[in-house]
């Protein structure tokens, strides 16, 4: 079967290019920061500055989403996945008082998890994220010490 020819496309005159000021920031190079020899020793200020801002920024990574209500709330996790995703929402499920619980990975390129908690009357959506997140850590703290003597009576064992 003959290939059928393909139009050659025109160059795009410079007129209908878009300068670089007029771009959404997403499509504009960060700024580099270029410091003097003479401005170090304010530099090394900044920086220090920086470190303590992104200290307190990454101490807080779960955030509570707007629209939520006391008995119905979604959350919004910081550099987690469906590893942890996964085990809160089967661990809280199994709490009596949460009617409903779901997590969702928002896009997989960003560093997200989203978990919802719908609770029944007489407890909120905090408290069963908080007794979830304490019942997940007890529950690796078991598998952790069961999987540490497994592994010492295995090493004791062997010749």
């Amino acid at each position: 079967m003959p290939r059928a020819k393909s139009k050659k496309e025109e160059p795009v005159e410079a007129e209908s290019d878009v300068a670089m000021e007029e771009a959404p920031t997403s499509h504009q190079p960060e700024d580099e920061m270029v410091v003097d020899q003479d401005e170090d020793e304010d530099a090394g200020d900044v920086e220090d500055d920086k470190s303590d801002e992104e200290e307190e920024e990454e101490a807080q990574r779960v955030r509570l989403l707007p629209g939520s209500t006391p008995t119905a709330a979604s959350f919004e996790f910081l550099n987690e996945g469906h590893t942890l995703g996964n085990a809160l929402r089967y661990i809280t499920m199994r709490n009596p008082d949460v009617e409903f619980c779901a997590y969702a990975i928002p896009h997989p390129s960003e560093a997200k998890m989203n978990v919802r908690i719908q609770t029944f009357e007489g407890t909120t959506a905090i408290q069963a994220l908080e007794k979830g997140l304490r019942d997940l850590q007890e529950l690796c703290n078991v598998v952790s010490e069961k999987f540490i003597g497994a592994r010492d009576s295995f090493g004791a064992s062997s010749p």
